[in-house]
């Protein structure tokens, strides 16, 4: 891997982080929300949805070691070259998977973060099933998502870049009541563009 590819993906990255920032969404602020909200953290760690890697930044800059899936390799090269640019990619190791499929033995996770995935699944109700499959019987759950100032400023940051944000349709609620349903104890916060679901077995 080129140092030059390390160095354009680290710039492209920095370059939307400040978008975001002009409209007052501080991505990193938000993220370090979603893993306080998260704590206490430890075991054996699993991220659904890489993306191009704002979360798997955000916890392997916290210093946990962690598996991440996504569904597009292409998506996972971007974080894969950003944390490469901090040293960081010894922290995770990445795997091509379907939500509603994972390579993973039952009960072997004992934290779960899906952040800003809910509103891409096709079916939430299948992805729950799986998570809760992979979950530890002491495990916890966390799911993030925009909320309606999220939304509102991720469409208006697509639409400068002359581009659509793809939504499906998955909601946080449902899934609340999905693992309600399941005899988790659910915890909902709310920030001011995302809202945090911490489910955990009781």
């Amino acid at each position: 891997m080129m140092q030059n590819e390390v160095t354009e993906n680290h710039q492209r990255y920095q370059e939307r982080l400040a978008v975001y920032r002009q409209h007052g969404y501080y991505m990193d602020k938000e993220r370090s929300y979603i893993i306080e909200k998260s704590h206490p953290i430890s075991g054996n760690i699993l991220e659904v949805g890489t993306g191009k890697g704002y979360f798997t930044m955000a916890l392997a800059r916290a210093g946990f070691h962690f598996f991440s899936f996504d569904i597009s390799a292409d998506e996972q090269q971007y974080a894969l070259l950003n944390l490469k640019y901090h040293g960081l990619e010894q922290h995770v190791s990445f795997g091509v998977a379907n939500v509603e499929s994972l390579p993973c033995e039952d009960g072997y996770f004992d934290v779960i973060f899906a952040i800003n995935m809910v509103h891409h699944l096709p079916s939430v109700r299948k992805a729950c099933d799986e998570l809760l499959r992979v979950l530890s019987p002491t495990g916890k759950m966390i799911l993030g998502d925009f909320n309606a100032n999220g939304f509102a400023l991720v469409n208006k940051n697509h639409a400068l870049e002359n581009r659509r944000h793809e939504l499906n349709t998955g909601t946080l609620t449902e899934a609340k009541g999905i693992l309600a349903e399941y005899g988790m104890k659910v915890n909902v916060y709310h920030d001011t563009y995302q809202d945090v679901l911490v489910a955990c077995r009781i």
